[in-house]
């Protein structure tokens, strides 16, 4: 059963586990919401569940660990959250995908090796000993050591505790009851709205999009204008100072170019942050190409035009900006289209300013950069990364642009990205001449 691609919304119904003899079921690329029912232990025949690029969240059910023969669970780009079941290690799967959620803790045996690291990225708080680029687990402290500073302070603290409540309570209630949210707000041009007003209009019906570290709403103000704010989370492990943050803003509220979307405000609150950036009528690129029309409002010359506009606000940002920036996250969500089709270079939600000089630019970053199927492989081993890991990511999304295809799409078979397919493409002559005449027909090429 595939039904992907059908911007179907709504909570997954628990009457599809009915369907006991299912073997396939691909729902990616819709807009479906809730938890996955646990009663999909009822599957024993599914060889395939891909659920990926929807609203899920909770918890990842363990049941699916009972399911005998499934060999392919794609839960990528959704708000899933918790840990990783034990239970799916007992699972012999050849593609594993649960990347760009909202997952933590440790992960499970089974999982922790390089044939399954690039299925576990852009989770934040998802940590592993040995498994790079993952951050590393933090050691446990000895039970026995949190035993006795409990037990030896807990008189003390139970007695501090009752003489605070009666000599201040009279006084804190009042003061709690009276707090409101500070914001520390950043303007990068002259705006004709306030937090307050961004804030309000931060509801479900104005989401179009959400990933592990925040969502996206667009929102129209009440001084007519539209605009795309992201409402940031920050990652429960050593969350950024609001310095650290304020800082890296700033160098990116004052880049201007053409083929980059404006920074316009930034605000930082107790528990999220907002970026509000001027809003593309036509989304995204991944959108347009990926889409219901599947790419057809894009005819070869535009097509060019947008690889050429995307090309020179990489090139600024590696370039031409003081200090230099490397984007970090390249991909074709990340390039958005104004009404006239014009291609910005987007979300730096990833980025770091890095210094011009060749010492700091190559310096390790903490932080899991870029998107599944964009990475560049040395990543992976190096965690190093520079101008020339955005290169390479942008070459991913130009064979995107050409062939219409996902960077992970599921006709090129088990283990094969875009790159591995055009690469074996090309040392066929039969599926070059056919190319060659398609591209000299200059009709839209979707393979």
């Amino acid at each position: 059963m595939d039904i992907s691609k059908n911007q179907l919304s709504g909570e997954l119904p628990s009457c599809i586990t009915r369907l006991k003899t299912l073997q396939k079921l691909d729902l990616s690329q819709n807009r479906i919401k809730g938890q996955i029912p646990k009663s999909v232990s009822s599957w024993n025949d599914l060889t395939e569940l891909n659920l990926a690029n929807n609203q899920l969240t909770g918890e990842i059910p363990g049941e699916l660990g009972t399911l005998p023969v499934l060999t392919y669970l794609d839960l990528a780009t959704n708000l899933l959250s918790g840990e990783i079941p034990s239970e799916l290690s007992k699972l012999k799967l050849n593609k594993f995908n649960v990347s760009n959620n909202r997952l933590e803790g440790k992960v499970p045996l089974g999982f922790d090796n390089d044939f399954f690291v690039s299925g576990l990225l852009g989770n934040p708080d998802l940590c592993s000993p040995d498994l790079k680029p993952l951050p590393q687990c933090r050691r446990p402290k000895s039970v026995s050591l949190y035993l006795v500073c409990i037990l030896s302070a807990f008189a003390f603290i139970l007695v501090g505790s009752l003489v605070c409540v009666l000599l201040k309570a009279s006084k804190l209630l009042p003061i709690r009851s009276k707090r409101k949210s500070v914001w520390r707000i950043t303007a990068f041009q002259r705006v004709g709205f306030t937090e307050r007003d961004v804030l309000d209009a931060l509801i479900e019906e104005n989401l179009i999009g959400a990933g592990g570290s925040g969502r996206v709403y667009r929102v129209k103000l009440k001084n007519g204008q539209m605009v795309a704010v992201k409402k940031l989370w920050a990652a429960k492990r050593e969350r950024e100072s609001e310095e650290v943050f304020r800082s890296e803003v700033e160098t990116l509220g004052r880049v201007r170019h053409g083929n980059i979307v404006k920074l316009l405000y930034t605000g930082i609150g107790d528990d999220f942050r907002i970026l509000v950036y001027e809003y593309m009528e036509n989304g995204s690129l991944g959108d347009v190409l990926h889409g219901e029309k599947g790419g057809l409002l894009l005819d070869w010359p535009r097509r060019f035009a947008i690889a050429v506009g995307a090309a020179h606000g990489l090139a600024y940002l590696h370039h031409d900006s003081v200090p230099a920036i490397v984007h970090r996250d390249v991909k074709s969500n990340n390039i958005l289209l104004d009404e006239d089709f014009r291609p910005k270079v987007a979300d730096f939600g990833l980025a770091k300013a890095m210094q011009r000089d060749a010492e700091e630019s190559e310096q390790a970053m903490s932080h899991i950069a870029g998107s599944y199927g964009y990475i560049a492989p040395e990543y992976a081993y190096t965690l190093k990364i520079t101008e020339k890991s955005d290169v390479y990511s942008f070459g991913v999304v130009l064979l995107e642009l050409i062939t219409g295809k996902r960077p992970n799409d599921s006709s090129f078979g088990e283990n094969k990205d875009i790159v591995k397919w055009v690469l074996e493409v090309a040392t066929s002559s039969r599926k070059m001449k056919e190319l060659a005449i398609l591209l000299r027909a200059q009709v839209v090429f979707l393979i």
